[in-house]
């Protein structure tokens, strides 16, 4: 188990360039549902060619969660910091699937997780800065740990509310200078990001009357849509993905 996280490690760390990202939320006529966050890196994949393929012989096609990966390693997380600890403990609700095929060139992971209420969700990039801020500590140079570019919880925050009639999506920047220096700071990093995308693909048990971003495109029974943005422009301006979708009755 524990090498199987070593490798987790170092392909969620080393693969997050190049990755189209998408957030995905699917909800019941009872307000519960799932949330799944998803980056494809099969692009990496296709451009790494032969050398990945020498580095990883087998495909995976694997599905854990983090609770009873992190149940697994107890003894070695009771020595961390109890910061790290309470950063592990807030991934616990979440699960991963994991799939690299060297021979189709498909990298993608999927992570999610169930939810009662949408209020419950969390942000799905500060659960995976809290992932990011340990494993990056592995790193001979935590800058180049791509994961760490993600906004802090002292400088943004992202809630979802909805009440069987309304859904909103609501970013907000609380720290502008702090924000602002973790996006002066990306560089290099930013470019190799310039061809990503965000993609929000949201489902609903009701048809939507109206979504306030007027780029969505709609599904044929128009319960689900989809919202496609630059990737760093919505690390640079996450409140450009604010939306508020109102159900019909």
């Amino acid at each position: 188990m524990n090498r199987f996280f070593t490798l987790f490690c170092l392909v969620i760390v080393t693969t997050f360039f190049s990755c189209q990202f998408s957030e995905n939320i699917y909800i019941n006529a009872d307000g519960s549902g799932k949330m799944e966050f998803t980056f494809d890196g099969s692009q990496l994949m296709q451009m790494a060619g032969d050398q990945m393929s020498e580095t990883q012989e087998k495909a995976i096609d694997s599905t854990f969660n983090f609770k009873e990966l992190f149940d697994a390693m107890r003894d070695s997380i009771s020595k961390l910091p109890e910061e790290e600890q309470q950063k592990l403990k807030r991934l616990e609700p979440f699960s991963m699937h994991m799939v690299m095929d060297p021979e189709t060139s498909k990298m993608r992971f999927d992570l999610f997780t169930d939810f009662n209420k949408v209020t419950e969700l969390q942000d799905m990039f500060k659960a995976m800065k809290d992932f990011g801020d340990i494993t990056g500590k592995a790193q001979a140079n935590e800058a180049n740990n791509p994961l760490s570019m993600f906004g802090g919880d002292s400088s943004t925050t992202l809630d979802y509310n909805y009440d069987g009639k309304t859904f909103m999506r609501t970013a907000k920047i609380i720290d502008k200078e702090a924000y602002k220096q973790v996006t002066d700071s990306l560089g290099q990093m930013g470019m190799m990001f310039g061809s990503s995308t965000y993609k929000l693909n949201y489902h609903f048990p009701k048809r939507i009357k109206s979504v306030s971003n007027e780029t969505a495109m709609f599904s044929n029974d128009r319960r689900s849509f989809t919202v496609e943005f630059g990737f760093m422009d919505y690390m640079t301006n996450p409140e450009a993905l604010n939306l508020e979708v109102i159900l019909e009755d």
